[in-house]
């Protein structure tokens, strides 16, 4: 039975479990090699399940070989737009090669706060994350594409209740860390505070979370959407959890917040790292030490 259960983040509809496997399980275990040195968790592949959602973004009965030919007109105006003002303007803080909306210097972090994107300054934010590492090799359709995968599962009825069973369903009587990445890990902290979900399996044992280039502390689009709802401004700490551990990439754009604890209390383990230009990929936190010593100890709880 598997001890640890991953769950992916966005643009991963056309794959499934075994695809996913077959690349995050070695680099899962190359992590917590890493971390121990000497000694540590024995794992193999069968302690490693990964959980698979990603088909709730797709029609019933049909499997997509294409994203869609999406284009700047195609960013929803309310939601997408804010989530790409703020990809862009967090890029711009970081890098310095991307400028800002202001189109004269990195950073401008207040500039059109709060408001949505005309569709002139969608191709300029497109135009800008081009030059921002990791989003220059991703294709804009494909970067749409993601915007949209978010601003669904806040907002399409029945799609996050489905995304949810599909993880719950993976969690296994032994699992006892659970791992989250991107859009994922708010996907499994909100099915950790599922109280309907955690009734109906009784077998949960999972003690450990792990949130990795996790957008789960931004503010407005995905914080103050959270189920629970934050309260007093604190997001509710999953039950049964015993150690949550959350690592960030400092470039990393989709965690715009590196630091959880002030959001969900001073009981996360914050940790930046840096993966090189792939700041936002998922092997590349699952190799880092920090990682896999968190895996590591959460199995030893």
């Amino acid at each position: 039975m598997a001890r640890i259960t991953v769950v992916h983040g966005i643009a991963q509809q056309f794959k499934g479990p075994h695809t996913l496997h077959a690349s995050i399980a070695p680099a899962l275990r190359d992590g917590v090699t890493a971390a121990a040195r000497r000694g540590g968790p024995d794992l193999t592949d069968a302690d490693i399940t990964c959980a698979f959602y990603g088909d709730a973004f797709v029609r019933p009965g049909t499997r997509a070989t294409t994203v869609p030919a999406y284009e700047e007109g195609d960013v929803e105006p309310e939601y997408e737009s804010k989530l790409l003002l703020d990809w862009w303007v967090e890029a711009a803080r970081v890098y310095p090669q991307v400028l800002g909306p202001d189109a004269k210097s990195r950073g401008a972090v207040g500039y059109l706060a709060g408001r949505t994107l005309t569709r002139p300054m969608v191709r300029r934010a497109l135009n800008a994350l081009t030059h921002a590492p990791y989003f220059a090799h991703v294709a804009e359709p494909l970067l749409i594409f993601g915007l949209k995968q978010v601003r669904r599962y806040f907002t399409e009825p029945g799609l996050r209740e489905r995304a949810q069973e599909a993880v719950s369903q993976a969690i296994e009587p032994d699992t006892r860390v659970l791992v989250g990445h991107s859009l994922g890990s708010v996907v499994a902290y909100e099915v950790l505070c599922n109280e309907a979900l955690r009734a109906t399996h009784p077998e949960w044992q999972v003690s450990t979370l792990i949130t990795l280039g996790s957008p789960l502390g931004l503010r407005g689009l995905i914080f103050d959407r959270l189920i629970p709802a934050p309260h007093q401004d604190s997001g509710a700490w999953p039950p049964g959890i015993r150690s949550w551990t959350n690592i960030a990439d400092a470039g990393d754009i989709v965690a715009l917040v590196k630091e959880l604890a002030p959001r969900f209390g001073s009981g996360v383990d914050d940790h930046e790292i840096d993966n090189g230009a792939e700041m936002h990929s998922m092997s590349r936190y699952l190799t880092a030490p920090i990682t896999g010593k968190a895996i590591a100890d959460g199995l030893a709880l």
